[in-house]
């Protein structure tokens, strides 16, 4: 389904997919991965989003609904929560469809991740966000929620992993976070092996 996508950058929407699947697991919240007809149709979900849980099954159904799926619907139930933030491809017909049945079926407080959702067209996108806002749903980002969910940073417990995610999916502002760790902090440099500077030389 992502060779579809022309509302946003296919490679910023897996990184904002997989950004906000590692929040969710930071902030233990429960996380449901579905997908339709993946094999006839659809294609495999990134595999870097089943990375991030690992032991977690994928939910398959046949309708682009996923309120359809009874599967869905208990693994929801059995959450426990009455939010969902959900994310995911199309925008425009899977997320839509959702997010209206959610919350006229069972009153589900619902968050859509307009960044970690793509559409077939920019428009496609857009007016399926304002009809989902028009109906009651509440737009946010894959970063608002992160920071959302982390609240204040005199959270120790998950400072480390946040700081962590904003340095690996965060853009600009993960860059900012490793300048100030390095530049300003003198914190050694985010890197897996140790690294070797050589001093100039002037040439003769």
């Amino acid at each position: 389904m992502a060779f579809g996508i022309q509302s946003i950058d296919r490679q910023t929407l897996k990184n904002n997919v997989v950004g906000l699947a590692k929040a969710a697991k930071i902030f233990n919240i429960p996380t449901t991965i579905s997908t339709v007809e993946s094999e006839s149709f659809s294609g495999y979900t990134f595999p870097e989003l089943l990375d991030v849980f690992p032991n977690a099954k994928t939910l398959e159904r046949s309708s682009m609904n996923s309120w359809d799926d009874q599967k869905v619907r208990d693994a929801l139930k059995a959450a426990g929560r009455k939010k969902i933030v959900a994310a995911g491809l199309w925008t425009e017909v899977c997320i839509t469809t959702f997010a209206l049945c959610a919350m006229q079926d069972a009153g589900y407080e619902f968050y859509v991740v307009a960044d970690a959702c793509g559409g077939n067209t920019r428009e496609a996108h857009d007016y399926a966000m304002q009809r989902m806002i028009q109906a009651g749903v509440v737009p946010v980002t894959w970063q608002q929620v992160l920071l959302e969910w982390q609240r204040d940073w005199a959270h120790h417990d998950t400072y480390d992993a946040v700081m962590q995610l904003v340095k690996e999916h965060s853009g600009a502002y993960g860059m900012g976070v490793d300048y100030a760790y390095t530049m300003v902090h003198k914190a050694a440099q985010r890197t897996a092996t140790p690294h070797e500077s050589l001093a100039p030389v002037p040439a003769r």
